[in-house]
């Protein structure tokens, strides 16, 4: 990974002097594993990547731009060249979705783009196959705020959980799979949600789509959410077999973006991970986990 003294922002504003967009007012929206920046006077954000995710990045906004021709409601990339190479980082640029005053879209509106999705046709964009925990287990490897035990019992129950999903059977079979979708990459754009984050797209078990949205119960998820999320869809995981091992790979991916964080020194992240850690290693599935 390239060194840089850039900060995320400073490498966000830099990008909008090369694509020739005003950067003042700029303003975090969020960060967690990709930083994002609102532009207020060009009505776009910016997401702000790190370097080595260039390829996913890139085939992210192939894919996103088909799925528009498909019709199907994601957040689009503007029409600039992108990604933009930046020192240390890769840089996007997005239409903004302002979001109103109340809940986001819930489960039912994630299962509806889901549904969607996996009736297209296999894009015409080479995906790559959906691994699991691709990305966790060098960040695990290779962290610094992990004890020696703790880094060992990732990578342990990693390689059990992997073991597991290896021999499951997918009745919904393989296709083009979002690779993140949860609750949380939707967005309201008037009374529709879109889906956004696309940089994990592959192609896959259609199961790993659906279980994300399940082991949002550490989250406060509902049973009627749950059942909402399964009608709107068209197919209820809750009795799969496989469902556990899907939830239970979930809860360990969850963990990179605190792990890096916390390698950064960042005290809050490194309290939650801690806080996941415990639990996950006590198989105690009642103690609610923080979203960031």
């Amino acid at each position: 990974m390239t060194t840089t003294s850039l900060t995320p922002q400073g490498a966000a504003q830099r990008a909008c002097e090369v694509w020739g967009l005003s950067a003042r007012g700029i303003s975090p929206l969020r960060s967690h594993a990709t930083s994002v920046y609102l532009l207020p006077h060009v009505d776009a954000v910016v997401r702000v990547s790190r370097d080595e995710q260039r390829a996913s990045i890139q085939r992210a906004i192939a894919l996103t731009r088909w799925l528009v021709g498909q019709g199907l409601e994601v957040t689009e990339p503007l029409d600039v060249s992108q990604p933009l190479d930046v020192p240390g980082y890769v840089i996007t640029l997005w239409r903004h979705y302002p979001q109103p005053d109340g809940p986001p879209p819930g489960p039912e509106h994630l299962g509806h783009l889901l549904r969607l999705l996996h009736r297209l046709p296999e894009p015409p964009i080479e995906l790559p196959a959906y691994r699991p925990h691709l990305a966790l287990r060098p960040v695990a490897e290779s962290s610094t705020a992990l004890t020696p035990s703790d880094r060992e019992w990732i990578l342990g129950r990693s390689d059990e959980l992997l073991h597991a999903y290896a021999h499951l059977d997918f009745p919904l079979g393989q296709g083009l799979v979002h690779g993140d979708a949860y609750p949380g990459n939707t967005l309201w754009d008037g009374t529709a949600a879109r889906l956004g984050d696309w940089d994990e797209a592959a192609i896959g078990p259609r199961e790993t789509d659906l279980a994300n949205t399940f082991q949002g119960v550490r989250f406060g998820r509902t049973t009627a959410q749950l059942r909402a999320f399964s009608d709107a869809y068209g197919y209820d995981l809750t009795d799969w077999p496989g469902l556990s091992v899907l939830t239970e790979l979930r809860d360990l991916h969850t963990l990179g973006s605190f792990i890096r964080r916390a390698d950064l020194g960042d005290l809050e992240a490194a309290t939650q991970l801690a806080f996941r850690l415990d639990t996950l290693k006590r198989g105690d599935r009642t103690k609610s986990w923080a979203i960031h």
